[in-house]
């Protein structure tokens, strides 16, 4: 069972970062769930992603995954940023997929969390693996007096 205000409050960091990521919105992402430590985007796969051997760009699919992993990490409300991450690629994308990043916690102690990202095609193929090391930094995402009052609405 996820603790409803801090299922709020992942919701309220989520959809706060989004109206401030001009390049996740730019590259047609959509934030399709956040809860504490987990997060899920799509994105469709445009014709100017498509590199020269007619498949997905591998840039685009890890701005995917790094896009999800940003918003699990800060679901907690604390500013966190990417320390480290590694993707495999295991099949290519192709225009017109409309491709899935999920990303779930694996471990957070202290400043530090581990993310493991999956991307799939709209066929529930794997696309690509992502692993993400995050480290938190000073600040909130959506400060003290914000959030008190949404938790007070929601009550």
């Amino acid at each position: 069972m996820v603790d409803p205000q801090a299922l709020a409050l992942a919701e309220l960091a989520g959809k706060t970062m989004f109206e401030r990521d001009l390049a996740s919105r730019g590259l047609g992402m959509q934030l399709a769930e956040v809860r504490p430590g987990y997060a899920r985007m799509t994105m469709p796969v445009r014709a100017d992603m498509i590199n020269g051997h007619q498949i997905c760009h591998g840039g685009f699919i890890f701005a995917l995954a790094d896009s999800t992993f940003a918003f699990a990490c800060n679901s907690h409300n604390f500013n966190t940023v990417a320390a480290g991450c590694s993707i495999d690629f295991l099949v290519p994308g192709r225009e017109g997929d409309v491709l899935t990043a999920e990303a779930c916690e694996q471990a957070l102690a202290g400043k530090t969390g581990v993310y493991d990202i999956k991307v799939s095609n709209q066929d529930g193929r794997a696309i690509a693996l992502f692993r993400g090391k995050s480290h938190r930094v000073s600040g909130l995402v959506v400060d003290q007096q914000h959030t008190e009052k949404t938790q007070e609405q929601q009550t």
